[in-house]
């Protein structure tokens, strides 16, 4: 269990619901090995809490080493066709690695993040923000003009420290890690995680 997750007391998602959704997360990358396309799940045969327009991100990990990870920030689809895409884009579409291959896929472990809306954050200073955002719960979206990037909050477990953590994400969106703006666009959200194996 991820640490954000262990912090939030009501999880939204039955067992069940989390076992069909990475179910559905390691069926398309199975059909994108052999199709070269994502599978989209059969909405009908769903819980209706699978099929509510929502964000998701999936990560892939191959002995604790990241093998891809990647997802929509806005909810723009139902859950399920969404995670079914996030895991198809991590195996096959993350620019840090090359497609997953069919010899890879045993023993890769899949994790699927559920997002809640976006937050906006107003804060005036770099001090203001290392103060409200809340180790292991919060994921944090910074944004200026062609500067972006996201940390999902299981990022606090290899990052712990506010400062490391908003100053890796700043290096991740392409920015000094020191930058400050008034111009600089801060949004939170939180997780619900889970995983298995493929």
């Amino acid at each position: 269990m991820s640490w954000d997750m262990a912090l939030m007391h009501s999880p939204e998602y039955e067992s069940r619901e989390r076992t069909i959704l990475l179910t559905i997360a390691r069926r398309s990358i199975e059909h994108g090995i052999r199709e070269g396309i994502p599978l989209l799940p059969e909405s009908d045969t769903l819980p209706d809490s699978l099929t509510r327009i929502r964000a998701s991100f999936v990560t892939l990990r191959k002995a604790d080493d990241l093998r891809g990870c990647i997802g929509t920030l806005n909810a723009h689809r139902p859950l399920a066709e969404d995670v079914a895409g996030s895991a198809f884009s991590s195996a096959f579409r993350d620019p840090r690695f090359p497609p997953l291959r069919e010899r890879e896929f045993a023993g890769l472990s899949i994790e699927v993040s559920v997002l809640s809306p976006m937050q906006p954050l107003f804060v005036t200073s770099e001090a203001e923000l290392l103060h409200a955002l809340r180790p292991g719960i919060d994921g944090l979206v910074i944004e200026e003009g062609s500067h972006s990037a996201t940390f999902l909050p299981t990022v606090w477990e290899s990052l712990p420290k506010p400062r490391a953590f908003v100053n890796e994400l700043r290096r991740k969106a392409g920015l000094p890690e020191d930058y400050w703006s008034a111009n600089l666009a801060l949004h939170t959200y939180h997780t619900e995680t889970f995983a298995g194996p493929a």
